[in-house]
């Protein structure tokens, strides 16, 4: 579904993706993972059309959408969630949830058909805040109802940067289901960013690991903490085999 090649972006002199290529199938949950700084958010931008490319290509469903923008990359089958959250705080629970379903009505009216909003609202415990104002909501609420209005728009791609920064256990144990049924219900390929490492092992099927630019890892769990170069990026020492 997902595919990105040779992708590379620079800011000024410094290099943050460098040749990335990656991969996500349709109902997997890929864990992009790597230490502060490695690129990880900067290839999510890329995907989503924030940032344009210098060199590279992102393919979703075999079109090519860098390059073309953040609202192309939208109407192509891309939503997203945002490490800093993005709501429209003044409007109603209801009413966010209903921004995104008008967007998916215009370019892909026979997903939107097939969206109901109590439903969304119910299978992320929202159901009950629907006329409550989205600003005024707890900071999980907040969080699971971006990612309810993002299933809104309904994705070929999801990203989620930092879907459970910021909740204790028992949010982030509920955060798992919510998007392991995403799986079920939606089947769309996600990609998760997220440091809470423990969260990202139970979810994801498998790991893209980074480290300045760059992708040093790509496999199954097992695979991936069992490679030399993950466990220096993680702990800062080198191992002997």
């Amino acid at each position: 579904m997902l595919k990105i090649e040779a992708v590379t972006k620079s800011f000024g002199g410094v290099r943050a993706l460098a040749n990335v290529d990656l991969s996500c199938e349709s109902g997997e949950i890929l864990g992009l993972i790597g230490p502060n700084g490695a690129g990880k958010s900067s290839l999510v931008n890329a995907i989503s059309g924030v940032i344009k490319l210098d060199e590279g290509s992102v393919k979703l469903g075999g079109q090519n959408i860098a390059g073309h923008g953040a609202e192309f990359c939208a109407r192509a089958g891309v939503a997203r969630t945002f490490q800093n959250i993005r709501l429209f705080k003044e409007l109603t629970v209801r009413q966010n949830i209903e921004v995104a379903l008008i967007t998916c009505a215009k370019v892909r009216p026979h997903i939107a058909s097939k969206i109901n909003i109590d439903t969304l609202l119910e299978e992320y415990n929202l159901l009950h805040f629907s006329d409550v104002p989205a600003g005024t909501l707890a900071y999980g609420n907040q969080r699971r109802l971006e990612i309810a209005r993002a299933l809104a728009l309904g994705p070929k791609l999801l990203l989620l940067d930092e879907p459970a920064a910021g909740m204790n256990e028992a949010e982030s144990e509920v955060l798992t289901v919510a998007i392991e049924n995403i799986r079920r219900n939606v089947g769309c390929a996600t990609i998760v960013i997220d440091h809470d490492l423990q969260f990202i092992n139970k979810l994801c099927d498998r790991l893209c690991v980074m480290d300045q630019g760059r992708v040093i890892k790509s496999g199954d769990r097992t695979e991936v903490w069992a490679d030399a170069r993950v466990i220096e990026v993680y702990t800062g020492r080198p191992i002997e085999n």
